[in-house]
This record gives structure tokens, C-alpha cells and sequence, in this order.
């Protein structure tokens, strides 16, 4: 494909995404995607109690303490823009894909849609690319032109030939993520979580921020298809084994063994306090995210009754 085709062909697969999104997801995000933590709010709110360990002594209101006898603090009002960063995953394992899509395909579209969804004044989404030992910047942009800029610079990424880099540390990834966005806001983690002990790192992210986790996988990753004699290759070193697929034994040793990796990740996300979204290949990503977007609305208006200030 020639230069320009490829960039008409980028174009063309921009405006689908932002046509399904906003046309299959506005409602379900809208309002709730904002204001997900109080920010260093300047203008003040009303007057609570003060909770040890967890309000800063220097909001202290000392008339209403002085005259209720219990100490009061005088808790700022959210800030309602909203800073979003999202980390993706542009390890070799992501270019890979058997059904609708590739992994790395899901990984931009998710991010695409996040950032169509808070694209409201004062919101600003910015991208880090992880890919063996370096992060790439894709500075925090406003606006539907800046955002489509940032699109483009993702859709055009190279391909990670297996081999080529080492393998992509996700735990430094998510810390250095962590160290260098520091005011809290929505942060989003693109990945298929191959690696491991990227837990604690996770759950450092969300004691500062709102996160969002998202598991991208295939199906010929969770089972072993029966092809006999299969030549598999590690994406990330280029290894290569040959395994016999048509042993019932060994396919179910890969499956049980698979489904015990993505316990283990389901665990830890949870444990971290991020929430779990799980997009497919083979399924339709926009319709997984209408639902956990609505799972999350409805979540979001248990916890805050109507009328009560702060986060909505």
C-alpha cells in the first residue's frame, strides 16, 4: 500500500471509530466519566468532620470547630476537569489477533473511545506507549482536532518484530506512569498482562487515581486448536517450539494453565481497586464497553444519592 493510501485508509478507519462510539456509547459515560476524583479543588464546600490520616490539617475550620467542639474541615469542591492518561501495551504479544481484530487494534480503539467520551471542555487525554524499555509520550491534548492528532500518531505506531526489543516491563511501566502524571485524575491500562508482578504497581497507581484496567485477548491464546503438529513462537524473543495439539492431554494441560493465569490477573486488578474491563477479539468491542459503561453508571449512582455534593 502506497503513502497516501495507507493515510486515506487511517482516515477512514478514524471516522469509523468515532462514528461507532459516539453513536453506540454517547449516554452511558456522559457525566459520570468527569469529576471521578476530587481534584486540589480551590473553592470551598461545606463543613464535615475531620477524618485522621485522610484530610490535611491545613482545611481545618476552626469556627465551626470552635462552635461544634469536634474538629470540622472544610473539604474543597471537585474540580470537574478531568486529566486522563492511558498506558498501552505495545509489546510484540499485541500484535497478534485470529478473529475480528488484532490485540493491538482493541488497545488504540479503547482508547480511542475514552477519549471521544470525555472529550468535554477543560478534559485533556494524553498516551504513554510502552514497548520494551522505553515509554513514548504522546503529550495530553483537548479538543476533537488535537484528539484525532493523537489518534493517528497511534495508528501509525510500527509493529514490534518479535525478537527485536527486550521484554516490556509492565510493573516499571505502570510506576514510571504513576511517578510522572501525578495529579489525580482517570488513568487507563491497556494490556493482555502476560507478564507478572505488575500487581503492587497497579494498586500504587490507584490509591492516587480512578483506573481502569483493560485485559485485551484472543481466543487462540485461552485454548490450543486441534492442527497436530503446531510451530508456536514466543512474540517477545522470537523463540520457537513445535508442540503436538493432537494430545487431548496437552491441550487441556495449556487451557487449565491459561485459565489459571487469567484468575491470577482478575485477582490482582481487584485487588488493586481498578476496575476490569475484558475486550475480545472476536467479540464487538463497542458493545463490552456500552455494558461495563452502564455497569459502571449504575455503580457510580448507588454509591452517590442524588443531591449530595462532591463526586458525581
Amino acid at each position: 500500500m502506497t503513502g497516501p493510501d495507507l493515510l486515506a485508509g487511517r482516515e477512514r478507519a478514524l471516522r469509523s471509530l468515532e462514528l461507532s462510539v459516539k453513536r453506540k456509547l454517547e449516554g452511558f459515560l456522559h457525566g459520570e466519566i468527569t469529576g471521578l476524583l476530587s481534584g486540589p479543588g480551590s473553592e470551598p464546600n461545606e463543613a464535615r468532620p475531620y477524618q485522621a490520616g485522610q484530610d490535611d490539617v491545613r482545611r481545618m475550620d476552626w469556627n465551626v470547630t470552635a462552635r461544634s467542639l469536634e474538629p470540622h474541615v472544610r473539604a474543597p469542591l471537585a474540580e470537574r476537569e478531568l486529566e486522563t492518561w492511558a498506558l498501552i501495551d505495545a509489546s510484540a504479544s499485541m500484535d497478534f489477533g485470529t478473529a475480528l481484530s488484532e490485540k493491538r487494534d482493541l488497545a488504540i480503539a479503547v482508547v480511542g473511545a475514552v477519549g471521544l467520551l470525555a472529550d468535554r471542555p477543560g478534559n485533556t487525554l494524553g498516551v504513554r506507549v510502552a514497548l520494551g524499555n522505553q515509554v513514548r509520550r504522546i503529550p495530553a491534548v483537548g479538543g476533537s482536532a488535537a484528539l484525532r492528532r493523537t489518534f493517528r500518531t497511534l495508528l501509525s505506531l510500527p509493529r514490534a518484530t518479535p525478537g527485536e526489543h527486550p521484554e516490556t516491563d509492565l510493573a516499571t511501566a505502570i510506576t514510571r506512569f504513576n511517578r510522572e502524571h501525578p495529579r489525580p485524575g482517570l488513568r487507563v491500562v491497556v494490556s493482555d498482562f502476560h507478564t507478572s508482578d505488575w500487581g503492587d504497581a497497579l494498586r500504587r497507581l490507584g490509591a492516587r487515581h480512578e483506573v481502569i484496567a483493560v485485559e485485551v485477548l484472543d481466543p487462540r491464546e485461552l485454548e490450543l486448536p486441534e492442527v497436530g503438529l503446531l510451530t508456536v513462537v514466543d512474540p517477545e524473543t522470537g523463540r520457537r517450539r513445535e508442540v503436538q495439539t493432537s494430545s487431548k492431554r496437552l491441550r487441556r494441560r495449556y487451557a487449565d494453565a491459561m485459565e489459571a493465569h487469567r484468575e491470577r490477573t482478575a485477582q490482582a486488578i481487584r485487588a488493586s481497586g481498578a476496575a476490569h474491563l475484558v475486550l475480545r477479539t472476536d467479540t464487538d468491542w463497542v458493545r463490552d464497553v456500552a455494558a461495563f459503561a452502564s455497569a459502571r453508571k449504575r455503580a457510580a449512582a448507588r454509591r452517590t444519592p442524588r443531591g449530595r455534593t462532591g463526586i458525581r
